[in-house]
């Protein structure tokens, strides 16, 4: 007796990820949806759980540091617990304490940058296949860079950090996010009927 055969969620995201992964240096022909979407949210999913723990290892590294800063010089450093709650407050010059956000930056540059090169072709396939030109892809990527960029120095300034720089970052910050969402909003365009500019419509 013949029947309907399907592919589940954990196929789709296999299959989806299979073509991706095989059309890497791809910037030609078209995707659909239901191709693109399971590979993209795989790997930002992926991307997202590794930047996670790095940047809690990073942290948890950093409140270490302090920690026994603190005990070795009571006189600058303040520690408040609570429920659920723990501070430490260092006060003073710290020449024994340097907090360098560099790495963790460098670690999320990394990260970013092998997200956006396992996307970058499936991107421009998909994009092709609503009739757009695949550089709309670029459209966040230099308020991504300038984000990731200034962001040790933001760190590490703290409290001194100028106003300049702070607004400077935050209206950078806005523009990123409208254009990531302008570009969300084309990759989930319908596919075009029938062939268009970039081919075929895609099997």
């Amino acid at each position: 007796r013949g029947g309907r055969h399907g592919v589940g969620g954990a196929g789709m995201i296999c299959q989806s990820s299979r073509h991706g992964l095989s059309g890497l240096t791809r910037f030609s022909g078209r995707d659909g949806r239901g191709r693109f979407w399971p590979y993209a949210l795989a790997v930002v999913g992926v991307t997202f759980v590794v930047l996670s723990v790095g940047m809690a290892a990073t942290m948890s590294a950093m409140l270490v540091d302090m920690q026994a800063f603190a005990v070795a010089h009571p006189d600058q450093a303040v520690i408040t617990t609570g429920p659920g709650s723990y501070s430490i407050q260092i006060e003073g010059d710290t020449p024994g304490l340097a907090l360098n956000f560099t790495p963790m930056a460098a670690a999320m540059g990394a990260g970013v940058s092998l997200a956006v090169l396992l996307l970058a072709a499936a991107t421009t396939r998909r994009l092709h296949d609503s009739g757009r030109r695949g550089y709309w892809g670029l459209l966040p990527l230099p308020f991504l860079i300038v984000g990731i960029s200034a962001f040790p120095r933001l760190m590490a300034e703290g409290d001194a950090a100028s106003t300049g720089l702070f607004l400077a970052l935050f209206v950078n910050n806005l523009i990123y996010l409208g254009t990531l969402v302008l570009l969300v909003v084309l990759l989930t365009q319908r596919s075009n009927t029938g062939g268009n500019r970039f081919g075929p419509p895609a099997s």
